[in-house]
C-alpha cells in the first residue's frame, strides 16, 4: 500500500485523529515527556500533523511553514536511544489503534515510523534490538 493509498482512505480527519491520540499520551511518559515542550504540545501535535499530511497526502503546509524536514537536526536536542524510539513507536500504535486507522494500513505506517524513529537515534548503542 502507498502513502496516496493510505491518504485516500484515512484523510486529514485520520491523520489528526491520530495525532491528537499521540499527544495525549505524551505529558505522562516517562521516556518522551520529557523531551516535549510542556508549554507547546499544541504546537508539537500541528507540526506532526503537517508533516504527515505532507509526507503521505502532499499537502504542502508544513514545507509553507517550516520549510524542508531536517528531521535530523530538528530532533538533535534530543537524546533519543533505542528506548525512546521503540515508545515513540509504540504509543504511535496505541494511537493509530485509537483513531481507528484499519490494521492493514497500521501495518504499513507503523513500519515507516519505525524507520523514521529509527533515523532519528543520535546516541549510540550497541545492544537493543528492534522491536517491531
Amino acid at each position: 500500500m502507498n502513502e496516496q493509498e493510505i491518504f485516500k482512505e484515512i484523510g486529514p480527519e485520520g491523520i489528526a485523529a491520530m495525532c491528537s491520540a499521540f499527544y495525549k499520551r505524551v505529558p505522562d511518559d516517562d521516556i518522551l515527556g520529557p523531551m516535549y515542550p510542556k508549554d507547546d504540545l499544541t504546537g508539537a501535535e500541528e507540526r506532526l500533523r503537517d508533516f504527515l499530511l505532507f509526507r503521505l497526502g502532499a499537502d504542502t503546509t508544513y514545507i509553507e511553514k517550516r520549510g524542508h524536514p531536517r528531521l535530523r537536526m530538528r530532533h538533535a536536542p534530543f537524546q533519543i536511544n533505542f528506548r525512546a524510539r521503540d515508545r515513540w513507536v509504540k504509543i504511535m500504535d496505541e494511537s493509530m489503534a485509537e483513531a481507528g486507522i484499519r490494521p492493514e494500513i497500521a501495518a504499513t505506517l507503523r513500519i515507516f515510523f519505525a524507520q523514521v524513529a529509527d533515523f532519528l537515534r543520535n546516541v549510540p548503542e550497541t545492544d537493543g534490538p528492534f522491536k517491531i
